[in-house]
């Protein structure tokens, strides 16, 4: 099978949870790619296809971004930094509070994982109003590393978080 049949059987897979986390949200769930070994392998090699050659590190956002940057960073030889919901690391560089579509949340950078000049690609599951990222990408910044771009899986474009992300963009699949 090409990649690309390889990727659309992995993105066929995305259950789709209607209500969750509370009513009125469209929930793009990937645990069922994840779970299928051919499906995540077709998954992550579409997404290292998407990482420029010149990046340092791989940042990854919780929860699901750490399995598919993990990953990534593995295929391309480099190191994976998380971003973390507050509580969760021991030594925190900066923290941001920022609005999603259903509420507000918290991300964490940890301390001395970024450095300053160091070229990054954020990578996370799925962009939906595009919060997550533009935050995350606010951290990295302050932190004096080069947001290149970000990597998704999905993008669910009528939320526009393309445009409030702020960088480039890339997904596998934008429905």
């Amino acid at each position: 099978m090409t990649l690309a049949g390889a990727l659309d059987r992995a993105l066929g897979l995305v259950r789709e949870v209607t209500d969750f986390p509370e009513p009125g949200v469209l929930f793009r769930d990937l645990t069922p790619v994840l779970a299928d070994r051919d499906a995540f392998r077709a998954v992550v090699d579409a997404l290292a296809a998407t990482v420029p050659p010149d990046v340092d590190a791989v940042v990854a956002l919780e929860a699901r971004g750490f399995l598919f940057g993990a990953a990534l960073a593995a295929v391309h030889g480099h190191g994976v930094v998380p971003i973390r919901k507050p509580g969760k690391l021991p030594a925190v560089a900066d923290r941001v509070t920022y609005d999603l579509e259903y509420g507000t949340a918290t991300l964490e950078l940890p301390a001395d994982a970024v450095r300053p000049g160091q070229r990054v690609v954020v990578v996370d599951d799925v962009l939906a109003t595009g919060g997550t990222l533009a935050a995350a990408a606010g951290l990295l910044t302050r932190a004096g590393a080069e947001v290149v771009g970000a990597a998704v899986v999905l993008e669910i474009a009528a939320l526009g978080g393309r445009a409030r992300a702020g960088l480039p963009v890339r997904a596998l699949r934008v429905v």
